[in-house]
């Protein structure tokens, strides 16, 4: 499903798209096959994946079924020889190449204490390294292209704390992508190579996002990107290069105002996640409160507070916690497994927890007896909204609304039990 119509512009001209054998990195490279483009897809993955659909033969099958020319390059991109490879072959079969998209990319959603250094590696190596190691590899080629770009998927470079505070590796390895294209676009402006990120505004319909939500009903569909991408490198590099853009906005300046056929469920156009780095305006005021009482650390000394709120003990969080014991059972304790305690601000301020992992599992004021597998701040009034299902969690999370520390997967479980709840409450 595609709004913008393909021109023929990149007709004969050579894409080289690392991580193409599947989700946004395959849709521009379907997009590009239709107006005849020649296409390096250069991933991973050859052999089928048992959960995960596509692989660099079954891409290039597509590719070539749309009317493009394709070559499958097995191409991790931590290794420099597999992608001097790719694009020592690019040269034989197409006499080189014209755009670079840098698309793969790990990702890991953990604050400090949960990402591991070998995830850490992963991330750096693949999103900031790959990056610029394709980018330095391609460099030569590009040189000698009439209609060079390089198109890095990374986000526009916001430097709120909000975002390095919630999963700082990934912050740092994303922004590492995004600062390949400041400092490159202005490098390379001698050559009349156009560096440029292009950024979705929502969540998009992939397997990464199947697998940290479990749901894509308030995603997108990878051919918005594909489309925004399309607008971009049909533009001239000469003139257009150093750009961070949002694939909405893109469109929007193409002409197409509305979004809602590339929505995966259109009763959900206007309820769509959010992604990463974009403050939406109405998670601004969180964002600034989380940063001016972020050193506080007033939930680590609220014992005390605990006694001059005794005697308040009305309010929304109260009576939501007493219909949630009224529904924690033995069922619900073992499909979930985990503790959440919730740091509570605003209005009603405070702690509390659920307890879904031990004995016939609890829900109450104060710290839980275990230790928390997910600890998760937010204000008492996206608290409440959240219980009775006027604010997903997911949502909650991407706008900002939601500071998650801890098992992050876990955290997403409330989901489930929110919902059964959402009649209840």
């Amino acid at each position: 499903m595609s709004l913008v119509a393909n021109t023929g512009k990149l007709a004969g001209r050579t894409l080289f798209i690392t991580g193409a054998s599947r989700g946004i990195g395959k849709a521009i490279a379907l997009k590009a096959a239709k107006d005849g483009a020649n296409v390096v897809v250069a991933a991973k993955t050859a052999e089928p994946h048992p959960k995960l659909p596509g692989t660099i033969y079954t891409t290039a099958e597509e590719i070539e079924a749309l009317g493009g020319k394709a070559l499958p390059c097995i191409v991790d991109v931590r290794e420099e020889k597999q992608i001097q490879k790719a694009v020592d072959e690019a040269v034989k079969k197409f006499n080189g190449i014209d755009i670079l998209i840098n698309n793969a990319s790990a990702i890991s959603l953990t604050g400090t204490a949960q990402t591991d250094m070998k995830r850490y590696d992963l991330m750096h190596n693949i999103n900031t390294r790959g990056t610029f190691l394709a980018s330095k590899l391609c460099l030569p080629l590009l040189k000698n292209s009439d209609h060079a770009h390089i198109l890095n998927l990374s986000p526009p470079l916001n430097m709120n704390p909000y975002w390095f505070s919630i999963h700082v590796a990934y912050t740092m390895a994303k922004y590492g992508m995004s600062m390949c294209v400041l400092g490159m676009s202005e490098e390379f402006k001698q050559y009349n190579i156009g560096v440029n990120a292009l950024w979705p505004k929502t969540a998009i319909a992939t397997a990464a996002i199947e697998m940290l939500t479990g749901d894509t009903s308030t995603s997108r569909k990878p051919e918005i990107v594909s489309d925004a991408a399309y607008v971009m490198l049909c533009k001239d590099p000469k003139k257009y290069t150093g750009n961070f853009e949002i694939d909405e906005e893109v469109l929007k300046q193409f002409g197409i105002s509305d979004m809602t056929p590339y929505a995966c469920d259109p009763k959900n156009a206007d309820n769509l996640l959010l992604d990463g780095f974009l403050d939406d305006p109405a998670a601004i005021n969180h964002h600034r409160q989380t940063v001016s009482t972020a050193s506080v650390r007033r939930y680590h000394t609220s014992t005390v507070n605990y006694k001059e709120k005794e005697s308040e003990q009305s309010g929304e969080i109260p009576e939501l916690f007493t219909v949630i014991g009224k529904n924690i059972t033995p069922e619900l304790v073992k499909k979930t497994q985990a503790v959440f305690q919730f740091n509570v601000k605003g209005k009603e301020e405070g702690i509390w927890h659920i307890d879904l992992k031990n004995g016939e599992g609890s829900c109450g004021q104060g710290e839980p007896k275990h230790p928390a597998d997910a600890t998760l701040t937010m204000d008492s009034t996206n608290f409440a909204d959240m219980f009775s299902g006027k604010l997903k969690a997911t949502n909650a999370f991407m706008m900002g609304k939601l500071k998650i520390k801890g098992d992050l997967q876990k955290a997403m479980k409330l989901e489930k039990m929110m919902k059964s709840l959402k009649n209840k409450v």
